[in-house]
């Protein structure tokens, strides 16, 4: 398999480091997995390529992954816990007011999404082709999520029931993830703000 070097110069996904200034080698390769996995899709990305990324011989690799399934594994358990955790901490950071509480949620996730394009590609796409515990795992960290969402909209819509504030989180979801598609096309801030004010009609419409 041809090797393809990942563009250094391109946007890294912040939600794999630990500090995005200075990540680990573990961390490095996540990011040139994560990079890879969105271009080609990731049964088409062998260890050689993420390795050539990285600088490092393909079984290098393997000190720190057992296989490529491991780093996608990985990479996807990552983004939801820390969605799962910054979404909770910025709902409780802003007291009981719900709008502050929504405005907030809305900030955090247009803020992932335009900081993780390469990790919301790879989550659509791969998610299906994770062994099934680890999948599982993943889901129930997304489901959490998405309750801190319903706990909110439920908040601001008293007579909408448990299944339509879900079905609205979703919505809101699908709006602000469309990142990958639309990248380039404003600044990062006037992306932000239109994604920002979408994401706040569909939430109170």
């Amino acid at each position: 398999m041809t090797s393809t070097r990942v563009d250094r110069g391109a946007t890294r996904d912040t939600a794999l480091h630990a500090d995005a200034e200075r990540p680990s080698r573990r961390e490095q390769i996540l990011q040139a997995a994560a990079q890879l996995f969105a271009e080609r899709g990731s049964r088409a990305v062998g260890v050689d390529d993420v390795g050539a990324a990285v600088g490092v011989t393909g079984p290098a690799i393997y000190r720190h992954f057992a296989s490529k399934d491991a780093m996608l594994a990985e990479m996807l358990l990552r983004i939801s816990e820390r969605l799962l955790a910054g979404g909770s901490e910025v709902v409780a950071g802003t007291g009981d007011d719900v709008t502050g509480q929504l405005r907030a949620l809305i900030a955090f996730q247009v803020d992932f999404a335009l900081g993780n394009p390469a990790l919301i590609t790879v989550q659509d796409r791969d998610l299906g082709t994770l062994a099934e515990a680890d999948a599982a795992q993943v889901r129930r960290l997304q489901r959490r999520y998405v309750e801190v969402w319903v706990a909110v909209l439920a908040r601001l819509h008293p007579a909408a029931d448990a299944a339509a504030c879900r079905a609205r989180a979703h919505a809101i979801f699908g709006l602000i993830n469309s990142t990958p598609h639309s990248a380039g096309r404003l600044s990062r801030s006037a992306m932000g703000a239109l994604l920002s004010d979408m994401a706040w009609a569909a939430a109170t419409a």
